[in-house]
């Protein structure tokens, strides 16, 4: 009995430690978060079922795509956009069959550094000017609250964020965001800018509301190359809890068993309304500091999100936090993610001196970041969807030489 009591507190604290990651992606595009939760909760459990029960990861909320939910959201809608969810899970699957195939060789050609790391620096970029309206107030073209308390919310909610991440010790460190999105979140109803009516009225148990998906291709077409960049995040966290658990699992359970996995998780969280899902660093951060690597922590912590799911006010609660909080954090986020783009490129040592490793980089900057569509007839692609087919298709046709750096042949 003890021991099932440790492994449920344990649980709980990898749930902390992804919390304020997992419910930040609902909130900053407009999904439920009460379904990112159960997507999360029901994603790792299915991910656990598909690997035996072999590898110590949580599913959380994907970074990867706020900025494409936010773009699909305002122009096919909610249904339409979990359609498009649902098939970016079946890039899981692609990836997955050719490593089974032909081994990580394939995909190292398709997509070295040189390609993902520009696509990633879009996807942090690309909503940058969203970022900083929330700061300050707007939405929409449309000042929501006052300026001047926006600004102030919004620096709070940055500067702790910032404070944690750089100086705190321990387990708070791996808690950034939450600390920044609490402190954030108080100063505003100190401030009387936070509606709190709505958490009054929300019942404390509650059925999430769930948004039937609507079949749209554009939709489908616009979501799926985003899904290139978390499964190679993935990959690269599946080796990276290896390390730290001492454990090879990409060979057992396997990478096309991680990916599937994986997959399938995307596919049922785009299904109930919640964001795609991926590895989570700060889990396995913890991992490093508890060095608890027995996988069933992971269940315990997968089933409290399900839980947590059904529990109204709490949900009201995530839901009544003031536009310019999320904007502060939003600041540090999207900048970060573009930081791992830059950081891609770096680690691989590609030459940007090379003309091919510049092309394929300055063209994937200035069409991702610059709002570039594509339009044939009814279908159209742009931003994060248009720039990867862009950075695999130059990847593959400029010549290599011998002075195009480690990262254009990898």
């Amino acid at each position: 009995m003890f021991g099932i009591l440790k492994q449920a507190v344990s649980g709980a604290q990898i749930l902390f430690v992804a919390f304020g990651a997992l419910v930040l992606v609902p909130l900053l595009t407009g999904l439920n978060p009460a379904m990112a939760l159960l997507g999360a909760g029901v994603g790792t459990l299915i991910f656990q079922w598909l690997t035996g029960r072999q590898v110590p990861i949580f599913l959380g909320s994907s970074f990867a795509f706020i900025g494409p939910i936010i773009v699909a959201m305002q122009t096919w809608g909610q249904g339409a956009t979990q359609f498009g969810l649902i098939v970016a899970g079946f890039m899981y699957f692609v990836v997955a069959g050719l490593i089974r195939w032909r081994g990580m060789g394939l995909i190292n050609r398709l997509l070295p550094p040189v390609v993902i790391g520009p696509v990633i620096m879009v996807i942090g970029l690309s909503v940058a000017v969203a970022a900083s309206g929330m700061a300050m107030g707007q939405s929409g073209g449309k000042q929501l609250l006052p300026y001047g308390v926006s600004l102030l919310l919004a620096t709070i909610s940055l500067a702790i964020t910032v404070v944690v991440a750089v100086f705190a010790g321990g387990m708070l460190r791996l808690v950034p965001i939450l600390c920044g999105v609490i402190v954030g979140y108080i100063a505003a109803l100190a401030l009387g800018v936070a509606d709190v009516s709505a958490v009054a009225a929300a019942p404390w148990f509650a059925m999430p509301a769930w948004v039937a998906p609507e079949i749209s291709w554009a939709a489908a077409l616009f979501m799926l190359p985003v899904a290139i960049a978390p499964t190679i995040e993935h990959i690269g966290a599946v080796m990276a809890v290896g390390k730290v658990a001492g454990q090879d699992y990409t060979v057992r359970p396997g990478l096309h068993r991680t990916l599937a996995g994986d997959g399938v998780g995307v596919c049922f969280a785009g299904f109930v309304g919640g964001p795609p899902i991926t590895t989570y660093s700060e889990v396995t951060g913890a991992l490093m500091i508890t060095r608890n690597f027995n996988p069933v922590i992971m269940s315990w912590a997968a089933v409290l999100a399900v839980i947590l799911a059904f529990f109204g006010k709490f949900n009201a609660i995530l839901t009544s936090i003031p536009l310019p909080v999320m904007g502060g954090i939003m600041v540090l986020l999207f900048g970060t993610i573009a930081s791992i783009g830059l950081k891609t490129l770096i680690d691989a040592k590609v030459d940007l001196m090379a003309p091919r490793n510049l092309v394929i980089v300055s063209v994937v900057l200035t069409c991702g970041i610059g709002g570039l569509t594509l339009r044939l007839g009814d279908f159209s692609l742009a931003g994060v969807g248009l720039v990867s087919i862009l950075a695999i298709v130059l990847n593959l046709v400029l010549p290599r030489t011998a002075g195009a750096g480690a990262g254009a042949t990898r």
